[in-house]
C-alpha cells in the first residue's frame, strides 16, 4: 500500500516503523492470519506493540468493549418498500451519536447500511465482497490481490482509467482498497458531491474493463508491492507459518502474488492471463456476497434512492459464503513442532499458537476475551510480571486470531531478552502454569463484569472516526453473522458464559500446540529456507523432555505452582464519575487560554464545549536545553525515559485498561508527559508518573536489558524499508541540531547505569513547565494537577534566554544538493530518493498557501505519472514537507531502479508540470482551490483531534492557532497566475533561483549475469519496447526483435546492446541525435536494473543524470555533493527561530471563571 501523505513523523503503530503514513492510495493486502471471521481481540499490550498494519486491526469491531444501547435491538420487523427490503433503523449507538442508520437489501440481494450524518463534511461508501486470497487458484497465488488492483482500471460507464481518481482528487477525496483473506474492501471518501463519486465507484461493480493497457503496468505494482515486504519481519514470519501448515487448506497460500505467479508462469502454461482475471472476478464477484456501506449528509431516503439507483445493476449470481469447513489449517503433524526461525531484524521472541474454536457465532460472550485479559495481563500476579522479574522478557501479548470462518488461533506473543531467549523453555513453562491456573479456577464472574462495564463505558462514550475508516469498517462488520441491530456494538460483552470459557480453556493444551523461537542467534544451525520470501528456518518435533516438562506444568497445583502467579486484582481505575456538564455555545472556542502565565509556568486550558465527552488530556513539556545539548545527552534522555516506563508497567496497565494512559519521551524541547483517557482518576495517574521520575532508583539489570533493547532498537532502524529511512536524513540535513541512528548507537555504547543516575536529576531540578490540559476538566483541576507537578519536581525555572532554539537551514538560489547513504541491509533491492524543494518560512502565509495548493494540483499527476505510467515503484509520494521553521515540496520514491534515475524522473515530471499549470482551465483550477479550503476547514471528529491541534501549535511555538483558517483564506484569494509565477521561481528544475536537495539511499546489490536464450530476448525487446511506448514513440516490436536476432549478442554486454539499439532508433525510427542520447540514458537504466532477469552483463558506473527524460531539455544544473555535513551546515545560512505570530498575552485570561 503506497503511502499518500507523511503528515506526520512518529512511529506507526508502535510496530517500530517511523512515519504515519496517514491516508494511504491504491492498493494493499492485509496479512491473511487475521483478516476474516469475527474480529480478533487481543490483550491490551498486543494492541499497543504488535508490529502490524493499522489495518489489520483496526477490521475489527470497536477497539475496546462498548456500551449499552439506548434502543432496544430487534425492535422493528424487516419491512418490504417495493424492490428494496428495510432491515431495521434501530441500531444500537453511542450516546452522543447524531447519525440515522437504515441497513436495506436490495431485489439483488445486495445489503447497504445507509448513514445520514447532518454534520458531516467529508462522504464516504465502502464495498465489501466476501472473496480472498483464499479463493486464489492454488498455481496462479495473487488472484484476488490483482483483480483488487485491476477492478480501478475502468469501467463501461468511465471507460478512462484515472477517471475515478481525478474525480476524487479534484473533490479533496481519496481511495484505497485491501485485500485479506476471505474479504476485498474497496472505499472511498470526497468531501463534496457524494453522488458523482458514488456513481463512479458503483461502476467497478458493474461492468469493470480490466483494460489490456493498464494489466502489465498493474501486475508490476502487484510485484513492487510484493518486493517492497520481502525484508519485513511481519511479512516473512507470517508466511512461514502459513507455509508450514496444511497444505490443504488455503491459509498455506502465498496470497500477495508477484509478476512470476499471475503472468510469466500462467503464460508458461499457455493462459491468457487478462482472461483469467475475468473469470475470477466473474466466478466470485456477486451481489449477494457484497455488503456496502454510505455515509453522506443526504437524508436516508435520498441515500436508499441513490444505492437502488446505482447498485440494482450489480448482477446476483446467489453465490453461497466462502468456508472452508471440511479441513483445518493445521493437521495433527502440524502440530507439537517447534520452528526456529532467524528474522532480518535483531529481534527476540517466542510465539505460542494453538489451533482455537471459532467464535463467529459467539458474540455475545466471546470467550477468548476473558482468557486473553487474563494471560495478557501486566499486573501483579501475571505472566509477564514473573518473566520480567527473572530478566527473562520485555513484553507479552495474547488474542485470538481469526483464519476463516470455521478457523481460528489463540496465540501468545512474548518478548524475550537475551536470557529469555537462553530460557525459553522455562518461559513456556510458565506460561502453561499460568494456563493451568485458569482451568482450575472457576471463570471469575467479577473479571467478565469489569470487562463488561469497561466496554459499555467505551462504546457510550465512542465518538466519531474518519468516515472512509468507518465505512469501509462497517462494511466489513456485516459480513459477520451479527444482529444488523448490533452492526455498531459488536464488541460489547452480553453474556457471562462460563462453560464456554472452559471449553475455549481446552483449547490450551500440550498436544494442541507449536512454538515459532525468532532469533538472529539461536540456534544458528538454520538448515531450510521459506519458499517465498526466503526466511531461513529449522523445524523438528518439540524434545520429548521438553514436552514433558509442559504437560508437568500443567498439571501443576496451587502447592506446586509458582506462588507469584495469581488472578489480578480489582481494578482501582475504572472510572465511576462519568458526568459531564454541557453547556450550550454559539460557536466553540478555537483557541486555549493561558491561566497561568509567569516565570516557571505556562498553563494553557480550554474546557471542552465541542464533544462533551467524560475525558481529557494534560500534556507537559519540562523544558530544558541538557536533553537536546548532544547525541549522548539524548540518548541518556531515551534512557531514563524507559527506565521510568519500565518500573511503571504493573501500576499503569490498570489505567491503560480503564481508558486511563500515559506517555513519556525524550524531545527536542525536553522531557514530554501526557495523560490522558477518563478524567475521573487522571490526577491520580499523574502522580504516580512524576513521582517515579523523580524517585527513580537505576535498577542495573533493568538498564543493561533496556539499553540493549534501545541498542538493537538503532540497529533495526537501518533495517526499516528505505522509505522509513529516507526523512531522518532530511531532517539531519536540513536541521540544525539534529543527528542520527548511528550516531546514538556510538555514544550509547559508552553509556552505563551510573550516568543515568546522576543525570536524570540535572533534567528535572531546573525548567520551564509548558502545560496544556483539555477536556472534561474545570479550570481548577488544571491549576490543581499544575501544581501537583510543581510540588512533585520542586524545580527552579528556566530563564527564556537557555531555551533551545530550533532552526532550519536556507537551502540557497540555484543550489543543487545530493547527499548519499548506502543503504545497511544488504538483502535490499530497494532504492530510495527524497527530493526536497526549499520554498521559504513557514511564516510566510502567502507562500504557505502557494505550496497547498501547489501540491494539491500534482498530487494526483505526480502519482498517475509516476507510479502508475512509469512504474517507478510501488511506493510514490508528493506534497509539502513542513519543519520547525521552513516550508518546500518534497516527493519520495522507493525503487528498484537508482535514485539517480529517479531524479531524472522527477525532473522530467515537474518540467512537464509548468505545461500542465499553464493548459489548466480555470474550473479545474478553481477545483483544486476548493479542495485545499475544504481540506484546511475539515471538521474536528474528536475530543483526541482537538487536542492534537492546539498542543501543535503550541509546540510550533509560533501559536497560530488560526493557521487553518487563514491559509483557507489565502488560498481562496490566490490565482492561476500566482501558481504559475510560484512554479517557475522556486520548483522548475530550470529556475536559477530554486534550491534543491536530494537524499539518495543506494541498495547494495548489482547484478551480472549473460544473455542467451530467446525468452532473454523477448523480454528485452518487451522491457524497451514498452520505454519507447511510455516515452511516445510508437515502436514495431517485431521489428525490434528481428534486430536483436540479427545481431550476435551471444556474448553481449549491455554496451553492446545499447549500439545495436542506438542504431535502430537513429535508422529504423529516425530519431535525433538528441532523442536517441536520451533513450539511451534511460535505456541503460533499465537495463542496469533488469540485467539479473534478462541475463544481461553490466557493469556498474558512476553516472550521473545530466537529462530530465525523453524528449525533454537538460537542466545543466550543477550538482554538489555534500560528503561531510558538519561542514556542509556549517556553510548554510540558518532561519530565524520561531516567534509567536500573535502576541502571547493576548491570550491570558487568569480571572476565567470555568
Amino acid at each position: 500500500m503506497p503511502p499518500r501523505s507523511f503528515p506526520s513523523l512518529r512511529p506507526w503503530n508502535s510496530g517500530g516503523f517511523y512515519f504515519n503514513p496517514g491516508h494511504l492510495r491504491s492498493f494493499s493486502l492485509v496479512p491473511s492470519i487475521a483478516s476474516t471471521a469475527i474480529a480478533p481481540h487481543f490483550s491490551s499490550s498486543l494492541r499497543r506493540r504488535l508490529d502490524c498494519p493499522q489495518f489489520l486491526l483496526s477490521r475489527c469491531w470497536p477497539r475496546h468493549t462498548l456500551p449499552r444501547s439506548t434502543v432496544a435491538p430487534f425492535s422493528t420487523a424487516a419491512v418490504t418498500m417495493g424492490s428494496i427490503q428495510r432491515i431495521t433503523e434501530h441500531l444500537e449507538k453511542p450516546e452522543l451519536d447524531d447519525r440515522s442508520y437504515r441497513v436495506i437489501r436490495l431485489s439483488n440481494k445486495l445489503e447497504a447500511l445507509l448513514v445520514h450524518d447532518p454534520e458531516t463534511d467529508k462522504a464516504s461508501a465502502s464495498v465489501n465482497v466476501n472473496v480472498g486470497n483464499f479463493s486464489d487458484a492454488d498455481d496462479m497465488p495473487g488472484m484476488a490481490h490483482a483483480v483488487e488492483h485491476l477492478l480501478f482500471m475502468g469501467t463501461k460507464k468511465f471507460p478512462k482509467e484515472n477517471a475515478y481518481n481525478q474525480y476524487l482528487a479534484s473533490h479533496s477525496g481519496s481511495s484505497n482498497a485491501y485485500t485479506a483473506a476471505t474479504e476485498t474492501n474497496y472505499f472511498f471518501e470526497p468531501s463534496s458531491p457524494l453522488y458523482g463519486a458514488l456513481d463512479r465507484f458503483a461502476q467497478f461493480f458493474v461492468s469493470p474493463l480490466f483494460l489490456e493497457s493498464t494489466l502489465d503496468r498493474e501486475l508490476r505494482a502487484v510485484d513492487s508491492e510484493n518486493k517492497k515486504n520481502l525484508q519485513s519481519d511481519l511479512w516473512r514470519l507470517m508466511q512461514l507459518n502459513k507455509s508450514l501448515s496444511n497444505p490443504a487448506h488455503p491459509y498455506h497460500h502465498f496470497s500477495t502474488g508477484n509478476l512470476k505467479t499471475l503472468k510469466e508462469d500462467p503464460q508458461q502454461r499457455g493462459l491468457e492471463v487478462r482472461s483469467e482475471f475475468i473469470k475470477f472476478y466473474q466466478k466470485h464477484y456477486s451481489a449477494n456476497r457484497m455488503k456496502l456501506c454510505v455515509l453522506g449528509r443526504e437524508s436516508l431516503d435520498e441515500l436508499e434512492k441513490w444505492v437502488e439507483e446505482l447498485f440494482s445493476e450489480v448482477e446476483n449470481k446467489d453465490l453461497p459464503q466462502n468456508r472452508w469447513d471440511d479441513v483445518q489449517p493445521w493437521r495433527h503433524e502440524d502440530l507439537g513442532i517447534q520452528i526456529f526461525a532467524k528474522p532480518v531484524m535483531d529481534t527476540r521472541s517466542l510465539d505460542i499458537y494453538f489451533p482455537f474454536l471459532d467464535e463467529e457465532t459467539l458474540y455475545e460472550s466471546q470467550p477468548s476475551r476473558y482468557i486473553s485479559h487474563l494471560i495478557g495481563h501486566e499486573g501483579p500476579g501475571s505472566i509477564l510480571a514473573y518473566i520480567k522479574a527473572k530478566g527473562w522478557a520485555n513484553g507479552l501479548s495474547a488474542g485470538v486470531m481469526p483464519i476463516c470462518p470455521g478457523a481460528a488461533a489463540f496465540t501468545i506473543s512474548i518478548r524475550l531478552t537475551k536470557e529469555g531467549l537462553q530460557q525459553y523453555r522455562e518461559v513456556a513453562k510458565v506460561v502453561f502454569q499460568y494456563i493451568a491456573m485458569l482451568k482450575e479456577r472457576e471463570p471469575q464472574q467479577w473479571v467478565f463484569d469489569e470487562m463488561k462495564n469497561m466496554a459499555e463505558v467505551e462504546f457510550r462514550f465512542k465518538q466519531k472516526s474518519p468516515a472512509s475508516r468507518f465505512t469501509s469498517r462497517l462494511s466489513s462488520v456485516m459480513q459477520k453473522p451479527l444482529p444488523r441491530e448490533w452492526l455498531l456494538s459488536g464488541s460489547l460483552l452480553r453474556k457471562f458464559d462460563p462453560d464456554l470459557i472452559k471449553k475455549a480453556l481446552s483449547y490450551l493444551r500440550p498436544d494442541n500446540f507449536r512454538l515459532i523461537v525468532v532469533s538472529q542467534e539461536y540456534p544458528g544451525d538454520w538448515d531450510s529456507k521459506e519458499k517465498w520470501y526466503g526466511t531461513e528456518y529449522k523445524v523438528g518435533k518439540i524434545p520429548e523432555d521438553f514436552m514433558a516438562d509442559i504437560r508437568e506444568a500443567l498439571d501443576t497445583t496451587p502447592e506446586t505452582r509458582l506462588s507469584d502467579l495469581h488472578m489480578p486484582h480489582k481494578n482501582e481505575f475504572v472510572p465511576t464519575r462519568l458526568s459531564v456538564e454541557k453547556k450550550e455555545v454559539s460557536e466553540p472556542a478555537k483557541t486555549p487560554k493561558l491561566i497561568r502565565h509567569d516565570d516557571h509556568v505556562r498553563l494553557w486550558f480550554k474546557k471542552d464545549d465541542r464533544f462533551w465527552v467524560p475525558k481529557g488530556t494534560v500534556h507537559i513539556t519540562l523544558r530544558n536545553p541538557l536533553a537536546w545539548a548532544t547525541p549522548a545527552n539524548l540518548v541518556k534522555s531515551k534512557l531514563y525515559c524507559e527506565l521510568v516506563k519500565d518500573a511503571l508497567v504493573e501500576y499503569s496497565y490498570d489505567a491503560e485498561l480503564a481508558g486511563l494512559d500515559y506517555h513519556l519521551s525524550a524531545s527536542v524541547f525536553g522531557l514530554d508527559v501526557s495523560v490522558g483517557g477518563y478524567n475521573d482518576k487522571m490526577a491520580v495517574l499523574l502522580e504516580k508518573v512524576f513521582t517515579s521520575m523523580r524517585d527513580l532508583v537505576v535498577n542495573p539489570n533493568r538498564f543493561h536489558i533496556i539499553k540493549e533493547r534501545l541498542s538493537r532498537g538503532y540497529r533495526n532502524a537501518e533495517y526499516q524499508q528505505p522509505f522509513y529511512q529516507v526523512g531522518d536524513y532530511t531532517r539531519y540535513l536540513t536541521s540544525e541540531k539534529t543527528w542520527i541512528n548511528e550516531q546514538y548507537a556510538a555514544e550509547l555504547e559508552h553509556i552505563e547505569a551510573e550516568d543515568i543516575s546522576s543525570f536524570f536529576p540535572q533534567l528535572l531540578s531546573q525548567n520551564h513547565i509548558e502545560v496544556l490540559a483539555h477536556g472534561n476538566l474545570y479550570k481548577e483541576d488544571a491549576l490543581k494537577m499544575t501544581d501537583l507537578v510543581e510540588n512533585i519536581l520542586q524545580s527552579r525555572p528556566l530563564p527564556q534566554s537557555q531555551w533551545h532554539v530550533r532552526r532550519n537551514i536556507i537551502i540557497p538560489p540555484g543550489s543543487n544538493f545530493i547527499y548519499e547513504r548506502t543503504l545497511r541491509d544488504p538483502a535490499n533491492i530497494n532504492h530510495c530518493i527524497e527530493y526536497y524543494v526549499y520554498v521559504g518560512s513557514i511564516t510566510d502565509d502567502m507562500l504557505r498557501a502557494k505550496l497547498l495548493l501547489f501540491a494539491q494540483m500534482t498530487d494526483e499527476p505526480a502519482f498517475d505519472q509516476l507510479r502508475s505510467k512509469e512504474q517507478l515503484g510501488y511506493v510514490v509520494w508528493s506534497g509539502a514537507r513542513y519543519s520547525a521553521t521552513t516550508i518546500g515540496y518534497r516527493v519520495i520514491i522507493q525503487s528498484e531502479r537508482t535514485a539517480e534515475y529517479l531524479e531524472s524522473r522527477i525532473d522530467n515530471f515537474l518540467i512537464q508540470t509548468g505545461e500542465t499549470l499553464e493548459n489548466m482551465s480555470e474550473k479545474d483550477f478553481e477545483g483544486h482551490k476548493r479542495s485545499v479550503i475544504n481540506k484546511r476547514l475539515e471538521k474536528l471528529k474528536n475530543l483526541s483531534s482537538e487536542t492534537s491541534r492546539f498542543w501543535s501549535h503550541i509546540g510550533s511555538e509560533y501559536f497560530d492557532f488560526l493557521q487553518n483558517e487563514s491559509d483557507a483564506a489565502n488560498v481562496r484569494a490566490l490565482t492561476k497566475a500566482d501558481i504559475v509565477d510560484f512554479y517557475k521561481q522556486l520548483i522548475d528544475p530550470r529556475s536559477p533561483t530554486r534550491g534543491k536537495l536530494s537524499i539518495y539511499l543506494n541498495a547494495q546489490g548489482g547484478a551480472h549475469a549473460k544473455l542467451e536464450g530467446k525468452d532473454q530476448q523477448s523480454r528485452l525487446v518487451s522491457l524497451l519496447g514498452k520505454q519507447l511506448e511510455g516515452a511516445g514513440f510508437a515502436v514495431d516490436t517485431s521489428r525490434l526483435s528481428s534486430v536483436f536476432e540479427s545481431a550476435d549478442l551471444s556474448a553481449s554486454d549491455a554496451d553492446q546492446l545499447l549500439a545495436v539499439l542506438k542504431k535502430f532508433l537513429l535508422s529504423e525510427m529516425s530519431l535525433s541525435e538528441q532523442q536517441t542520447a536520451l533513450v539511451l540514458e534511460q535505456a541503460r537504466q533499465n537495463i542496469g536494473l533488469h540485467a539479473k532477469q534478462l541475463g544481461i552483463e553490466t557493469v556498474e558506473k558512476d553516472s550521473k543524470p545530466v537529462t530530465n527524460g525523453v524528449g525533454q531539455p537538460k537542466t545543466d544544473r550543477k550538482v554538489t555533493y555534500i560528503t561531510n555535513v558538519p561542514e556542509f551546515k556549517a556553510r548554510m545560512v540558518m532561519s530565524a527561530g520561531p516567534i509567536a505570530v500573535t502576541d502571547i498575552t493576548e491570550f491570558e485570561d487568569f480571572d476565567a471563571k470555568l
